[in-house]
């Protein structure tokens, strides 16, 4: 399990008083190691979703990460092949250390990447690298303040356990009707956007995408979107999922529409099915789907179904 912020651990500090990215997954936040009861804990936490954790694993875990697991070493040492960390920021984003990660071991062995935000970078690469499937999902702070049993990380849990996916969610305004099918794809938008004419641009043809993000302003929205259907990410999609675009911001001088009909307008040419607000996003509302796994999008009169297929 992935979890990697924008921030800089330095940005990060102030806030949330620990340097950890199990932040919040631990009742006492410092700037320490981890005690063995906030170890018991976590593993209590995990254990309470069904999951059999077994003495091997949390040794294992613990040889990776001693008692202050930072995901970023899980990452490097358990997931990728041998990769010099004396090379890499902890502040770094994945778009300035993809290039430098070695996927050998991966591609022969497999593992859930898990995350959402920039970890984008990651699901995109590895999907249209090696066609590997990646889940864009809840991660550790999700499991809060009972967390772990709402609907949405329990999607994970059910991911995890090899169950197939079904998600529906009621039809908003400018909802276009249809019924297709294709391989699921996507993540946030400024990473998407960014990553245009890259070794990690996301393959959309024939493909549904999804698409959310958090924090933006209305005019980079708008930016980041027309830059994808100039790229042609846009014009040959077999559907088109847009998520919840969380805490958007407008100028102190207006951009003039509102979110749902800006973003119609740059799509309205198109034919294929066409959705709004579906529950992924970087608030608590965020389904876990399967990057890279063939789907079907329906969306009808007064309801949408995302399937997976097998």
């Amino acid at each position: 399990m992935i979890t990697i912020s924008r921030k800089s651990i330095q940005e990060l500090e102030p806030d949330n008083g620990a340097l950890s990215n199990f932040y919040q997954i631990f009742t006492d936040l410092r700037l320490k190691l981890f005690s063995n009861d906030d170890m018991d804990l976590y593993w209590k936490r995990i254990e309470n979703l069904g999951l059999n954790v077994s003495a091997d694993y949390k040794t294992s875990a613990d040889e990776y990460c001693g008692s202050h697991p930072y995901l970023l070493d899980v990452l490097n040492h358990e997931v990728f092949n041998k990769i010099n960390q004396t090379d890499i920021d902890l502040k770094d984003t994945f778009l300035e250390i993809i290039d430098d990660l070695r996927f050998k071991q991966f591609v022969k062995k497999p593992k859930w990447i898990i995350g959402y935000s920039d970890i984008t970078v990651l699901h995109s690469h590895i999907y249209s690298n090696f066609y590997i499937s990646t889940l864009h999902s809840p991660m550790a702070a999700a499991f809060n303040d009972g967390g772990n049993i709402n609907e949405y990380v329990l999607s994970l849990k059910d991911a995890l356990e090899g169950k197939p996916e079904f998600f529906q969610n009621p039809v908003t305004n400018f909802c276009r009707k249809g019924d297709e099918e294709g391989e699921l794809v996507g993540g946030n938008l400024a990473m998407l956007a960014h990553m245009v004419g890259t070794g990690s641009d996301i393959k959309t043809k024939s493909r549904i995408l999804f698409i959310e993000d958090v924090g933006e302003y209305q005019y980079n929205i708008d930016r980041m979107m027309r830059q994808l259907k100039r790229a042609g990410k846009l014009e040959k999609l077999n559907g088109l999922i847009f998520g919840i675009f969380s805490d958007t911001k407008d100028t102190e001088r207006p951009f003039g529409t509102l979110l749902h009909e800006m973003l119609w307008e740059i799509i309205k040419e198109y034919d294929y099915p066409v959705c709004f607000d579906f529950p992924i996003s970087h608030t608590d509302k965020n389904y876990a789907l399967k990057t890279g796994v063939r789907h079907r999008l329906k969306v009808g009169e007064k309801k949408i179904t995302l399937e997976e297929l097998s």
